[in-house]
């Protein structure tokens, strides 16, 4: 069966001076502060969708890697994954040009040569991954701790 899940937002006034506000269908997180200056210079208490693709990106990775993982049967203590969403002005505008993937692993009964290597077919199989594949480039840095 699908999942569908839902977030709204509400933009008011012009790009530069509005602002906006998402709201998750869910309510697992409060509404949220949205404008312009939050994505291109400092948050200022604001999030951007950058930072929600980021924490999309970094919570699918996590569990994808956690599968793959327990597959290989050395099921992770603790997986801490970074994404962060680079938003840079391109010849065509502006556009999400890199996602950077951190993940640092507690995984007892692996080695580092098979951890990069799940930890690599984890960044291709994750949805989120998928979704961005060909249009955002997605670098992954993997290490045990």
């Amino acid at each position: 069966m699908a999942a569908q899940r839902t977030a709204e937002a509400t933009w008011e006034n012009d790009l530069i001076t509005g602002k906006g506000r998402v709201r998750f269908a869910s309510g697992a997180l409060p509404e949220t502060a949205v404008t312009w200056a939050s994505r291109t210079e400092a948050p200022g208490g604001k999030t951007s969708p950058e930072e929600l693709l980021a924490a999309a990106h970094a919570a699918c990775y996590s569990m994808a890697f956690s599968g793959g993982l327990a597959k290989n049967d050395t099921p992770p203590k603790r997986l801490d994954v970074k994404a962060t969403a680079t938003f840079d002005k391109v010849a065509s505008g502006w556009k999400v040009t890199t996602i950077d993937l951190t993940v640092k692993g507690d995984v007892p009964g692996i080695n580092s040569a098979k951890f990069v290597e799940l930890a690599e077919a984890a960044k291709e199989g994750c949805p989120i991954s998928q979704a961005l594949k060909g249009n955002v480039t997605i670098r992954l840095s993997a290490a045990l701790t």
